[in-house]
């Protein structure tokens, strides 16, 4: 389990709800944690899957991680991955790829 801010953005992004698999489709999840990118969002309650992407806390205000998207897809790159048409490596589908250094 990934470490949050705060207890209350914990509390947030590990929502349970007994009603909805799927947190977009439950009225009770409002933030979306992304480990593989370290990015936090909002959730966009509109029966897709969007949500807006936030730099601090909205509990605490702590500045959260800086977004690593980028650098996932360079590292894809790096290793000659195509993530619209290649399977995706587990390390890349969760946050153990960032365990690595980034290379240059």
């Amino acid at each position: 389990m990934t470490d949050h801010c705060c207890e209350a953005m914990t509390t947030h992004v590990n929502v349970g709800c007994d009603q909805h698999d799927d947190p977009y489709a439950c009225p009770d999840a409002l933030v979306d944690f992304s480990p593989q990118f370290q990015e936090y969002g909002l959730i966009i309650h509109d029966g897709g899957t969007s949500s807006i992407t936030i730099d601090f806390c909205p509990w605490c205000g702590r500045r959260l991680p800086e977004s690593q998207r980028d650098r996932w897809f360079d590292e894809l790159e790096r290793r000659g991955i195509d993530p619209w048409e290649d399977e995706l490596p587990a390390e890349f589908r969760d946050g153990r790829w960032l365990a690595a250094p980034p290379q240059a």
